[in-house]
């Protein structure tokens, strides 16, 4: 009598081997595991964005002279009073709108208490880098600026190092500008100014950019469709005929 497998040459049956299964199973479960990562990192995205819709639909409110949370006043939008130190500005290289090269100046302001805080007063081309060159933004006295706070920001994978010595920077290390600027003990986050236009036109204000993405839902969508493929191709690999051999 014949084998029963041939007499049923088409039948199919799921039959898995040791290794590739093995294989499989650690993919699978690292697809997956990355798939929930990132889900759990969209709802951490969401509560940031939406922490920050919230602060910048606030009205300004004046800067406190001690800040314990830099993070509970990101974005928020604030006023400071003081004098402008600008002998001590620092300049950040930055692009402006029109993606041409200039730089960002950051300037101590000191308040009527003693307290100081570092003001991004806005955008300069590379020519006007010296302040003699725009004697009418090195304003005196006793002056207002409105914008918005926001802490110190790291150093990504392609920044150069900042360079204090020459007084260009890359990234904002607070800590080593505000040592730069004289400003030690200055409060640990920084004003960016708003659009109010400065005395000669420079610096030009209202530079922030808040946009933040959540794409983390598209990124656990990939991780786990790559999962479901890998355990289709798993499967239809080990779905043989009843009479195949085994890998």
């Amino acid at each position: 009598m014949a084998p029963t497998a041939s007499a049923n040459p088409g039948r199919r049956r799921f039959r898995p081997t040791l290794w590739p299964t093995i294989v499989t199973l650690v993919v699978l479960a690292s697809l997956l595991a990355l798939g929930t990562w990132q889900l759990q990192r969209r709802e951490w995205k969401q509560g940031l964005i939406d922490a920050l819709e919230a602060h910048r639909a606030l009205p300004p409110v004046e800067l406190p002279t001690t800040i314990e949370d830099p993070e509970a006043w990101r974005y928020r939008n604030v006023t400071v009073t003081g004098t402008f130190r600008h002998a001590d500005e620092i300049h950040i290289i930055a692009y402006s709108a029109a993606s041409k090269q200039g730089y960002q100046i950051v300037t101590p302001m000191v308040r009527a208490d003693g307290s100081t805080v570092l003001v991004n007063r806005g955008w300069i081309p590379t020519e006007n880098r010296e302040p003699e060159t725009r004697p009418e933004s090195l304003v005196a006295g006793v002056v207002t600026v409105t914008g918005m706070a926001r802490p110190g920001w790291p150093q990504n994978f392609f920044v150069p190092d900042n360079s204090p010595e020459t007084n260009t920077w890359f990234w904002g290390d607070l800590p080593a500008m505000a040592k730069a600027a004289h400003a030690p003990d200055a409060l640990p986050l920084f004003v960016e100014a708003d659009k109010t236009p400065n005395p000669g036109g420079l610096p030009i204000g209202g530079q922030s950019v808040v946009n933040l993405r959540n794409d983390h839902l598209e990124y656990a969508i990939t991780w786990y469709a790559l999962a479901v493929g890998i355990f289709t191709v798993y499967f239809l690999y080990h779905f043989r005929p009843e009479d195949a051999p085994k890998a």
